[in-house]
């Protein structure tokens, strides 16, 4: 019930050119945090009365963070403006420990950069091959850039076997 008066009190008791109050603005702090000024869950201190805030008819309180260390107060009324109110958090249930990640095993290295490698392409009644250096290395089933002539780019290539590649797409 009182929560429907309050933008009411606060039309009624600031006139035209008058400030916000702060002792009104504490009060719906400790009311949004659910705990008094200087207590745990509430304000860490009072707002300060030297503020000269434009009065406000309906100020709107909520958590700054998910971490409820501060509650934000905004006017969005003509002359907008905002705050934030220092809260002392409430301790929160410590985090659980992180467990170990599972570690990848790394594959063996069947094609070293440098080494020649034959790379083979081919379906159902035809086949063609060709050689190459590779310009890294690559686990079995691993992908690499093979360099087969000086004068074109390097051609993508999956590694089967040490000294021995496929092209991706034929045959798979």
């Amino acid at each position: 019930m009182f929560a429907h008066l309050l933008p009411a009190l606060l039309v009624a008791t600031s006139g035209p050119g008058a400030f916000q109050s702060t002792e009104l603005l504490d009060t719906m702090v400790e009311r949004f945090a659910g705990a008094p000024i200087g207590e745990m869950g509430g304000a860490r201190a009072p707002v300060d009365k030297r503020l000269k805030l434009a009065a406000c008819a309906a100020p709107e309180l909520s958590w700054r963070s998910a971490a409820e260390d501060a509650v934000v107060i905004r006017c969005q009324g003509p002359q907008q403006w905002r705050m934030f109110v220092p809260v002392i958090a409430l301790p929160r249930a410590a985090a659980a420990a992180p467990t170990a990640a599972p570690v990848a095993v790394k594959s063996e290295t069947v094609i070293k950069r440098g080494d020649p490698v034959l790379i083979e392409a081919g379906s159902a009644g035809f086949s063609i091959s060709s050689q190459g250096v590779a310009m890294a290395d690559a686990p079995a089933g691993g992908r690499l850039m093979v360099k087969v002539d000086d004068k074109r780019p390097p051609v993508a290539a999956v590694a089967v076997e040490p000294g021995r590649a496929r092209l991706p797409g034929f045959g798979e």
